[in-house]
């Protein structure tokens, strides 16, 4: 009985690290535009949400705005919002309770912030961190626009 159990959660295992989750993609046109890496309006600033990690292809994750739901991440997919300058809030969905980060948008800047996938007890978390603008324009050429 205990090596069935452990056959099945090693089998589970490895069915959530390899599977991929899917969410509906962005427009073509408009995920090339961004990929170029526009500066935003000088009273606003962008933001790119996106994530690009092997681990935890299997899992979709939300993300949040001032605890406003912008939609749920797969594996190299990203988001472009204009936001006001000031402080905001970021989110996204963990194990038992959101993980945020605090992000003091400058206007007439691009902010890059990259979601990854963690372990945990139940089901796979997620954090969020702010990435310098040359990593992350790196990362993003792998990843494309989500809706």
């Amino acid at each position: 009985m205990q090596n069935r159990f452990k056959l099945f959660a090693t089998a589970f295992a490895l069915a959530v690290l390899t599977g991929c989750a899917s969410v509906p993609k962005g427009d073509p046109s408009e995920d090339a535009r961004l990929k170029t890496f526009p500066a935003p309006p000088a009273d606003q600033a962008g933001l790119y949400i996106y994530r690009d990690s092997f681990a935890g292809k299997a899992l979709k994750k939300s993300v949040k705005i001032d605890n406003e739901l912008i939609g749920e991440t797969a594996n190299q997919v990203y988001f472009y919002r204009l936001i006001t300058p000031g402080q905001h809030v970021l989110a996204t969905e963990s194990e038992f309770s959101d993980n945020t980060l605090e992000l003091l948008a400058v206007a007439g800047q691009n902010h890059y912030v990259r979601q990854s996938i963690k372990m945990g007890v139940f089901v796979g978390g997620a954090k969020l961190a702010v990435v310098p603008e040359s990593v992350a324009q790196g990362h993003l050429k792998n990843c494309t626009l989500a809706k």
